[in-house]
């Protein structure tokens, strides 16, 4: 991704009684918000937490998605108009809370 794109996180924390259903995530979720953006997005990872930063301990985050902007305003007229259906996705395929940070890409 090029300096200055926007790159919105979303992760999944994993913990006792946390529930995450990686294949609806990537099977339906994913492409639901790919159409709903569509060309606003510029590119997108998935990730899944496998360890935690010291030996022997578990990932924070059971996933990570992340997908990147054009710039801020194009985010928030693409994003904005469609979180509530977006949102309304989330209890099918976790029951955790994500936490959820804009950033802006330096390098």
């Amino acid at each position: 991704m090029k300096s200055g794109m926007i790159k919105l996180s979303v992760m999944y924390p994993k913990g006792e009684g946390k529930t995450f259903d990686m294949n609806y995530y990537l099977n339906t979720h994913i492409p639901l918000v790919g159409k709903l953006l569509g060309d606003a997005i510029k590119g997108a990872t998935v990730e899944e937490g496998i360890a935690g930063g010291a030996p022997g301990t578990d990932a924070i985050y059971a996933a990570m998605g992340n997908i990147y902007f054009e710039s801020l305003e194009s985010f928030q007229s693409s994003f904005g108009p469609n979180a509530p259906e977006i949102l309304a996705d989330l209890p099918n395929f976790t029951n955790t809370e994500p936490t959820v940070q804009i950033s802006k890409v330096l390098v």
